[in-house]
């Protein structure tokens, strides 16, 4: 199998890492992969993961909710109760930022599609991609969108969207510094690029450490904190303009920790933690299990 090895960290171009954790896959094949810090920046990633056109098997299970659309057990049923709420927050805050009605919009990874979806029914013009061909097929059936290959994104023109969105995406792709690149090329100079990540410097994260269900290896390959995300923004042209916390995102990380770890009451563990992390994440944002973050191109 080929594997990603990072030799030079993509933030900083440094070249000294130190391994911070060893974190298991719990979802597939319960292989262990290790998480390293650069020790110039702080920026956090995964080591050795399959290269992106072998990464696909660990994907390749039906509770891989958002490529899956599993309903299946508690977590799973808590997950989509959220998404619906969370859809209807997530238009607002696009509506209010970018000063827009209608525009055009493109959701980058859009899974099986109920954002895509749901700004269609509001009437945006939405473009979406997404890499799995199962996922890609739900989203064209369930919500009549056409949804390209990630590969598409090389035929869009330059400053062809009011909108861009990457919901919990960004933290999976392996081309990170080009990706930020073809971000600010396809973006209109007044445009709204919003992109949400876990926190690894989260209340949660800190409680769970190598166990924290978002580190998700090997699927996550990338881990970001306030810092670091504002420092890759700030080196491909853009200004951070704001940042959300995700409230309920702590809770459903914070039970699938409980039961990654085989406690006696996964649910109720997992819930008194997340209050504890959602308490955390009022007192101070950057706390947040998972933040949006809103960026702006800069003016020249």
């Amino acid at each position: 199998m080929n594997i990603v090895n990072i030799t030079e960290c993509p933030l900083c171009g440094k070249t000294l890492f130190k391994k911070s954790a060893t974190c298991i896959d719990h979802y597939v094949t319960g292989e262990s992969f290790d998480i390293c810090r650069c020790l110039h920046c702080g920026f956090l990633f995964t080591q050795n993961v399959p290269c992106e056109s072998e990464i696909g098997k660990y994907y390749d299970t039906s509770d891989y909710i958002s490529h899956s659309d599993t309903h299946k057990g508690i977590i799973n049923s808590i997950y989509h109760q959220v998404r619906r709420y969370m859809l209807s927050k997530k238009a607002r805050l696009i509506e209010r930022i970018s000063g827009l009605n209608k525009g055009v919009l493109l959701d980058i990874g859009t899974g099986t599609g109920y954002f895509s979806g749901f700004m269609k029914k509001r009437g945006w013009q939405v473009y979406a991609t997404e890499k799995s061909p199962q996922a890609r097929n739900f989203a064209e059936k369930q919500f009549k969108i056409h949804v390209d290959e990630p590969e598409m994104l090389n035929d869009y023109k330059k400053n062809s969207f009011d909108v861009i969105t990457l919901w919990h995406v960004m933290e999976h792709l392996e081309r990170l510094n080009q990706t930020w690149e073809k971000l600010n090329f396809l973006l209109k100079e007044r445009g709204i690029l919003l992109i949400a990540v876990p926190n690894a410097n989260s209340f949660d994260a800190n409680k769970y450490k190598n166990m924290w269900a978002a580190y998700d290896v090997p699927r996550h390959l990338w881990h970001f904190t306030p810092s670091t995300m504002q420092q890759f923004g700030a080196k491909h042209g853009f200004i951070l303009a704001e940042t959300h916390a995700m409230p309920f995102d702590v809770f459903y990380i914070s039970i699938l920790t409980e039961k990654y770890k085989k406690s006696r009451s996964p649910l109720l563990k997992g819930l008194i933690n997340g209050t504890k992390g959602w308490l955390s994440s009022m007192a101070r944002k950057e706390q947040s299990s998972s933040i949006i973050y809103i960026f702006r191109k800069k003016q020249l």
